[in-house]
């Protein structure tokens, strides 16, 4: 399932992170790749012991995790702490599906990947978030301060920056429902239930729904 949140951070929040991200020492992106991503990934990432890392989580991982769509579309268990990536002039990150097993210490299991833009798309030309599934390639560029939610197992790239900075945070959680396709009759389920409710509160169709929903949460959340 692929899903996305618009307007998850503010304009003002957004210069922030960006003032942040200038001040912010970057470092070749490879050093953080797997072993089949390393040769096809080219950008920069922020060196997560910049000083400014803890405050610009504040600013983008607090509205995400908060956010009832994360919640919702994703079930998240763990959420990983994120990636700055900056992509410039003739920088790409070729096809691949992300790492399986991520994380240092405490291992994650990677079931959904969020990359959140913080770049306005008129800033750069090319760099389209590109994602192949069953209907074919699907290519993103969204708004800053938007975000968009997909299967880690897609196979996706980066296509090359033509122009301009391409600024993102990128961020993986695990799950406590393992099976994508469960996790959008989940999805699809609930709206279908808060739209009865709205409209239905007190209908026998509005009371069966819930419990189904109930229900099938109990059987598939694994926490």
């Amino acid at each position: 399932m692929l899903a996305s949140i618009d307007h998850l951070i503010s304009a003002q929040n957004l210069t922030k992170i960006r003032q942040l991200l200038q001040d912010s020492p970057f470092v070749d992106g490879r050093l953080s790749a797997g072993m089949m991503a390393r040769g096809v990934k080219n950008n920069q990432e922020m060196n997560p012991q910049s000083s400014h890392f803890n405050e610009l989580n504040e600013l983008v991982m607090g509205n995400l995790v908060r956010h009832p769509k994360f919640k919702a579309v994703v079930w998240p268990k763990r959420v990983a702490a994120p990636f700055y990536v900056r992509y410039e002039q003739g920088m790409a990150y070729g096809e691949h599906v992300d790492d399986p097993i991520m994380g240092q210490g405490e291992l994650y299991r990677t079931d959904v990947s969020t990359t959140i833009f913080l770049s306005d798309p008129e800033d750069y030309e090319g760099g389209e978030l590109t994602i192949m599934d069953s209907y074919g390639e699907r290519q993103i560029k969204l708004q800053a301060g938007s975000a968009v939610m997909y299967p880690s197992h897609s196979r996706h790239y980066v296509a090359p920056v033509t122009s301009g900075v391409r600024l993102v945070a990128v961020t993986w959680s695990q799950s406590t429902v393992r099976d994508p396709a469960k996790r959008e009759m989940l999805y699809e389920l609930n709206q279908a239930r808060e739209m009865l409710y709205k409209e239905l509160p007190n209908s026998e169709a509005t009371r069966k729904i819930s419990a189904t929903f109930n229900n099938l949460v109990r059987r598939w959340v694994e926490l």
